[in-house]
């Protein structure tokens, strides 16, 4: 509505259309596409037959030129993951983002499934553990919240560890040395975790909805994306952070000599391709048809 407002004023003060069609041009996010041909080393995700029965659908690329150094880049990014699980994802239920430090995987990627006593990860935040202890661990967890919270029901926030009961299998994303990175819908791994000095982002986003789902999911968490490293390069903070975030990711590496983004520089989107176990192509993100259902606030460049 205030920009609605803004706009009009602006329209009476320049008493003409043309000139800010021309402005409001210039103030979309600029983001880049880079297509798979033009791409040296495209990263590349096989699905395995297995993952139809469990949470058949998932979507990835690559985002390159994010700055997450200045003060509180990292937190802000953090919740705008959570809020799109809350919203957009439902809670979860809908569809699941897992964003990863593209510098620590290790490629070609396989989307499979594994059985809850073999899976093995190091969540964000734990020690290594098989699939089926942490959802156990979660749901004493969740059942414990809710006594205290004296609540009927278990809180939104666990209602997908629900997600799973029943599967013989459990989803997960192994990178080349056989390392599961991400558990969807529960967690990511702790080894490609985004710290302050992250530049480049693998995102993933999974889903038991639609494929569609996948993608309009990542529309959004690009475009978030997108205005928050535009809100972190017109708002100079320091480098310095706050004390959480460093809680949170550990030593940080400030080099102060790093180069600062210009202004206009857009944001590169990698495509990355997901095929079959005999290469065949499922899905490539981004498409041309991707990304218009933010179009009025991009500006991409294919």
């Amino acid at each position: 509505e205030a920009r609605k407002k803004k706009r009009e004023k602006q329209q009476k003060k320049d008493g003409g259309d043309g000139e800010q069609d021309e402005l409001e041009e210039a103030s979309k996010l600029l983001v880049k596409v880079l297509h798979v041909s033009e791409n040296a080393a495209p990263l590349v995700v096989k699905a395995s037959p297995g993952v139809k029965d469990v949470r058949p659908f998932i979507v990835c690329c690559v985002l390159k030129g994010v700055d997450l150094q200045p003060g509180n880049a990292l937190k802000r990014f953090l919740s705008v993951q959570t809020k799109l699980h809350e919203d957009i994802c439902e809670k979860r239920t809908a569809a699941t983002i897992a964003t990863h430090d593209l510098q620590l995987i290790k490629g070609p990627l396989t989307y499979d499934v594994q059985p809850p006593d073999e899976l093995k990860i190091t969540p964000l935040g734990r020690k290594e553990i098989k699939a089926k202890d942490l959802l156990r661990q979660l749901q004493l967890e969740a059942e414990e919240q809710r006594k205290q919270k004296k609540r009927q029901n278990v809180s939104g926030l666990h209602k997908y560890l629900q997600l799973l009961d029943g599967k013989d299998n459990y989803p997960c994303l192994v990178d080349a040395e056989g390392v599961v990175i991400s558990f969807p819908p529960i967690t990511n791994s702790e080894k490609t975790k985004i710290r302050k000095d992250t530049r480049d982002l693998f995102l993933e986003v999974t889903s038991d909805t639609s494929l569609q789902m996948c993608k309009d999911v990542m529309d959004m968490l690009i475009l978030k994306i997108a205005e928050l490293n535009r809100f972190t390069l017109e708002n100079k903070e320091d480098s310095g952070s706050d004390n959480e975030s460093d809680a949170l990711c550990g030593p940080v590496n400030l080099n102060p000599s790093r180069n600062v983004q210009p202004m206009n520089l857009p944001l590169v989107v990698e495509q990355v391709r997901v095929v079959d176990t005999d290469g065949n192509l499922k899905v490539l993100y981004p498409s041309k048809t991707d990304l218009t259902t933010v179009s009025s606030l991009l500006t991409v460049i294919r």
